[in-house]
């Protein structure tokens, strides 16, 4: 049996009205269009439902006996469609936000002002992504926007906005010959060319371009790298580099994340600065993803004023 939905709101109509006429008014269908529905019913029911004659509709029994239920039904199901659009309404307000780590930097609180300032009702939610997805959920679309970091593979697949330009350091273990180094440089920096024999923390091989760029395979000059761990999250990398595995470049923002207890950092010269963005799939037109990136855009414009103020 395959009742639908209509075929119980017809048949109640007609059970409250005792009248074919005053029903199918109330429904806005015509009279023949209702009477054969309700035939059809009575049909894939196997009984009458309703007694018939030129003066007057009645129950049967069959029909007073459906009436309360059909009643029942069509109350659940309206309060079901009244679930589900609070649920759209809800996912419409909701943005979900994937990043690989906690961006800092004041970015967030910075963001989602601007955000709120242009729909109230949004609400946003974090999303932690491991180091072996670039696009921090963005590629799989189990996140709406993302922070990630310059290049991030298939960029073409995405727009985004730059919210920090910063210089890559290098994580030492404290006492590392280098930070000797550093200390007697006149800019407090090492020479990229003087890490070259060090071994090197690298993401995941499956994090694709972004593990070249923090290797600085553009700044190698053909010679590979050694590879002395590999490294998925900030707390896997404090601890290699504190044990001894292995350096790591790292952006200045990112620096307090890996720089403690036997951890130190120093400023790199000879490498490109690090880029860290706000991105989103380049044909999401939803509106919080779009005010979310302009944000993102008023942001990064604002750090770079503050920055040539400071030059």
């Amino acid at each position: 049996m395959n009742v639908h939905g209509r075929d119980l709101r017809y048949f109640t109509a007609v059970a409250e009205e005792l009248s074919f006429t005053r029903a199918a008014e109330r429904l806005f269908v015509s009279q023949p269009a209702l009477s054969k529905q309700i035939r059809m019913l009575e049909r894939q029911l196997g009984a009458v439902l309703f007694e018939r004659d030129r003066q007057k509709v009645r129950l049967t029994s069959v029909g007073e006996a459906l009436l309360p239920r059909a009643r029942e039904v069509l109350a659940a199901w309206q309060a079901a469609e009244g679930a589900v659009e609070e649920a759209k309404a809800a996912e419409r307000c909701t943005l979900v936000i994937g990043m690989s780590t906690s961006p800092g930097r004041g970015l967030l609180p910075a963001l989602r002002a601007r955000l709120v300032s242009r729909h109230p009702d949004a609400r946003t939610v974090l999303r932690q992504v491991n180091w072996a997805d670039p696009s921090a959920g963005l590629a799989d679309g189990s996140t709406d926007v993302a922070f990630v970091w310059l290049p991030v593979p298939d960029e073409d697949r995405y727009r985004y906005a730059v919210v920090a330009h910063e210089p890559r350091l290098v994580a030492l273990p404290d006492g590392h010959p280098l930070a000797a180094r550093a200390a007697s440089d006149p800019e407090g920096k090492v020479d990229f060319a003087d890490l070259l024999e060090e071994p090197f923390l690298a993401l995941p091989e499956e994090a694709g371009p972004p593990r070249d760029y923090w290797l600085a395979l553009d700044a190698r000059r053909g010679r590979r790298p050694r590879i002395g761990g590999v490294v998925a999250s900030a707390e896997e990398t404090h601890e290699a580099v504190a044990g001894g595995q292995g350096v790591v470049l790292l952006a200045s923002g990112n620096a307090p994340l890996v720089v403690r207890d036997g951890v130190i950092a120093v400023p790199v010269r000879g490498v490109s600065p690090s880029r860290l963005a706000v991105a989103a799939g380049r044909e999401d037109e939803r509106p919080l993803v779009l005010a979310y990136l302009a944000a993102a855009r008023e942001v990064g414009a604002a750090a770079r004023e503050v920055g040539a103020a400071t030059c």
